[in-house]
């Protein structure tokens, strides 16, 4: 762990904790006893924690007090996690947020506003197709 403050201005030396051991998709860390998921994975070098659901742009840790939700992760297949505020735990399974497939095909501005145009713009794609 390269990137740990052993040393701090305010907060003094901070004494050696236990090690706790987990994997961030597929790979294995070494945290220490007392981090945050979120602190534990910048010690190890790891930044980006999810992508944009929609947009596939990288995300992070922004506020770092669990009000923005920027740093959701999937903990032992719990969904929506915040990094910023949930303890490490040995042999925790932490996996990032990925992209979500698109719920249409048409680009935005062809997206249905009403439920009845999205209905009409369904049933326009099952041409053929009897109703039961």
């Amino acid at each position: 762990m390269t990137n740990r403050i052993v040393d701090h201005p305010v907060l003094g030396k901070l004494t050696n904790r236990p090690p706790v051991t987990f994997t961030f998709d597929g790979k294995t860390y070494e945290g220490m006893e007392g981090d945050t998921i979120a602190s534990a994975l910048l010690a190890n070098g790891i930044r980006q924690l999810r992508v944009h659901e929609g947009t596939g742009t990288p995300r992070a840790i922004y506020c770092n007090i669990g009000h923005c939700f920027e740093c959701r992760v999937t903990v032992n297949d719990a969904k929506i996690v915040r990094a910023c505020m949930t303890p490490i735990q040995n042999e925790m399974v932490i996996e990032s947020g990925k992209m979500q497939p698109a719920p249409f095909k048409a680009s935005p501005e062809e997206w249905p506003r009403t439920y009845a145009e999205f209905e009409k713009m369904n049933d326009n794609h099952k041409e053929g197709v009897p109703h039961a």
